[in-house]
């Protein structure tokens, strides 16, 4: 196993001090996601708008690691449950638990689990070069997508997986895979820039 980017950041850090740190990344990553649900456009053929939290999701896992990732997520959830303004704006359902009920509910559910995903990829070193850094974001990937997709199959479509597949899959594959092009340069190239101002 590696030791992930914030690991590595905290290594000589005051072993007292260590919870404190874990908490404040998680949190750190938290409102993140939180901000990214706020960047949301809405598509008028589907009920899931398009929004930057995937990205969010995937490359804070990959700097936290698997456990703190996912934290990061149920953490996430947790405040969106108890009725904070963190998820992306519905013109139909308002802020709190009917947000997991309605049709982006298998998205956000799967969060904590691509987190985990993308997390224990990057423990085993994947984060450290640009083509597996992709692999493993595209693995979280797939774990977001798959929860969404079958979320709107089975519970808004009647159990067709075509349905969910047009209103969950196909109109975001391409955007979201641009954005982790974009995206798996991130982890290694603060890698990088952490090897050469040591």
């Amino acid at each position: 196993m590696h030791p992930t980017f914030f690991d590595a950041m905290t290594a000589r850090a005051d072993a007292r001090f260590r919870a404190a740190e874990q908490a404040g990344a998680v949190l750190f990553v938290t409102v993140l996601t939180a901000i990214a649900a706020q960047i949301s456009i809405p598509l008028p053929f589907t009920p899931v708008p398009f929004t930057f939290q995937p990205m969010v999701v995937l490359v804070g896992a990959a700097a936290l690691g698997s456990r703190l990732g996912m934290a990061s997520q149920v953490l996430y959830l947790a405040l969106g449950l108890a009725g904070l303004p963190v998820f992306a704006a519905s013109p139909a359902l308002p802020q709190g638990m009917l947000r997991l009920v309605g049709p982006t509910g298998g998205y956000l559910m799967s969060y904590p689990l691509a987190a985990f995903v993308a997390g224990s990829l990057a423990e085993r070193g994947f984060d450290r070069q640009y083509a597996t850094a992709l692999v493993a974001m595209i693995a979280g990937l797939l774990v977001v997508f798959a929860g969404g997709v079958l979320w709107l199959s089975l519970v808004f479509r009647a159990g067709a997986l075509s349905g969910g597949l047009a209103a969950g899959f196909y109109p975001f594959i391409v955007p979201d895979l641009a954005k982790l092009v974009a995206a798996a340069g991130v982890m290694p190239g603060l890698w990088r820039l952490t090897r050469t101002t040591r």
